[in-house]
């Protein structure tokens, strides 16, 4: 049964690949809607009728609905994880997704902050006072300054700061483990705000970064913090955690950093996934030219 197989998939990506809360709901979503959608036009609830012709059939009447071609792209490769994971299991032989085109994109460069609004964000902007402003502002130091994801900071323990070497162990996708530096100023911060849980009532020893109630940080919780704070230092329509991640990785790309240690530190599996950081780069390079060669 095509839903038995579902679960069982669904268990494997949460015990064995540790895929995060939100990629396994994007998932199960995506995968049980092409179930029901084989179910209540075709009556198929087995794996083996199903062919490319169900796959292109489903997807036509979801972009008809005006569904993105990202959105598109993303339920033909929920779909294709799953027929590979199947097929590893002996439970199909064939893969009728690799006879579908993934949707073209359209060109997206990364939305970053100014140097001068970062600064503005770390040194300027007033944050809450106690020990929730002192989280607040420990968000945005971490994000910013490390590049991690949003998960990646929720996940993150105290015993993945090593003091000694200045730098802290990050587990990333694909629980692939990562080491990123952290600057004096950031570990004099991370000390500080350690001193200060600890003197709370109740605290979480393990996540480094916590509520006053002692329990974990979780994702609205960073993404409201970040929105919120970034609205007083920018005008940019487009606020979110990831954001920050865009911005260390522009920012170290315009003063100098080699592309490969950016894609190291941002956990890319490939590089071509930290290149699009580089049309940024060359657009700040012409605008040099434009200003300053004499033909420009």
């Amino acid at each position: 049964m095509f839903n038995e197989r579902l679960t069982d998939y669904i268990q494997y990506l949460r015990f064995e690949k540790r895929y995060s809360p939100h990629t396994l709901t994007a998932y199960t979503k995506d995968l049980q809607q092409f179930s029901d959608y084989l179910t209540q036009e075709f009556e198929i609830t087995e794996i083996a009728p199903i062919t490319h012709f169900h796959i292109r059939s489903w997807l036509a009447g979801i972009k008809g609905k005006e569904q993105t071609a990202r959105t598109i792209n993303r339920k033909i490769s929920s779909l294709n994880s799953f027929y590979k994971y199947l097929q590893k299991h002996g439970v199909t032989e064939k893969n009728p997704v690799r006879q579908l085109h993934a949707q073209r994109l359209p060109d997206r460069l990364p939305v970053y902050l100014k140097e001068t609004e970062s600064e503005h964000l770390l040194e300027e902007v007033q944050f809450e006072e106690g020990f929730r402003g002192a989280t607040d502002r420990l968000i945005c130091e971490m994000l910013y300054s490390t590049g991690m994801r949003r998960n990646e900071l929720l996940q993150l323990k105290e015993t993945d700061i090593e003091w000694s070497l200045n730098q802290v162990r990050i587990l990333g996708k694909g629980n692939k483990e990562r080491l990123v530096p952290l600057s004096p100023v950031l570990l004099d911060s991370i000390r500080d705000y350690l001193q200060d849980k600890r003197k709370l009532e109740v605290h979480n020893c393990i996540y480094l970064l916590n509520l006053e109630t002692g329990e974990p940080l979780y994702a609205g919780y960073v993404y409201r913090v970040v929105t919120k704070y970034m609205a007083q230092t920018t005008t940019m329509k487009k606020k979110s955690p990831h954001v920050l991640r865009h911005t260390f990785a522009t920012h170290l790309l315009n003063n100098g950093a080699n592309i490969q240690a950016i894609k190291d530190l941002l956990g890319h599996s490939s590089l071509a996934a930290t290149q699009i950081y580089t049309h940024n780069n060359i657009d700040k390079l012409k605008e040099i030219h434009r200003q300053n060669h004499p033909r420009g």
